[in-house]
């Protein structure tokens, strides 16, 4: 988050929450919901085309995205005001695991698998 220049209060804000994460693909379109009380944070897409994504909430950036299947991940690539920006979530056993990267730095998150 410091590479995004994120406040320190809103890092610790975030270091506290308890987020759940939801993937869902209607058609070709798919969805990411990362849900908290502090903050949600929405995204579709389809796979393979380019979008306009605006972080609102996370570090209010707009940037260029483009989401493709690398192996078994789902990986987005971001341009814009950040280089080397993005994520790439995938599944192990009963964990969804996800990577955001950003000008070097790295951030790992592990979420287990809620039963429905």
């Amino acid at each position: 988050m410091t590479a995004l220049d994120i406040s320190i209060a809103v890092r610790k804000i975030a270091a506290l929450l308890h987020q759940k994460k939801v993937i869902e693909q209607v058609g070709d379109i798919y969805i990411v919901k990362t849900l908290s009380i502090f903050r949600n944070y929405i995204i579709s897409f389809k796979l393979d085309q380019e979008f306009e994504e605006y972080t609102r909430g996370m570090d209010d950036r707009h940037c260029k995205s483009v989401v493709t299947w690398q192996g078994n991940k789902l990986v987005c690539t971001q341009e814009g005001e950040k280089k080397n920006r993005g994520w790439a979530h995938w599944t192990e056993d009963d964990k969804l695991y996800l990577e955001l990267y950003c000008e070097g730095e790295v951030c790992k998150q592990v979420f287990k698998r809620m039963n429905s």
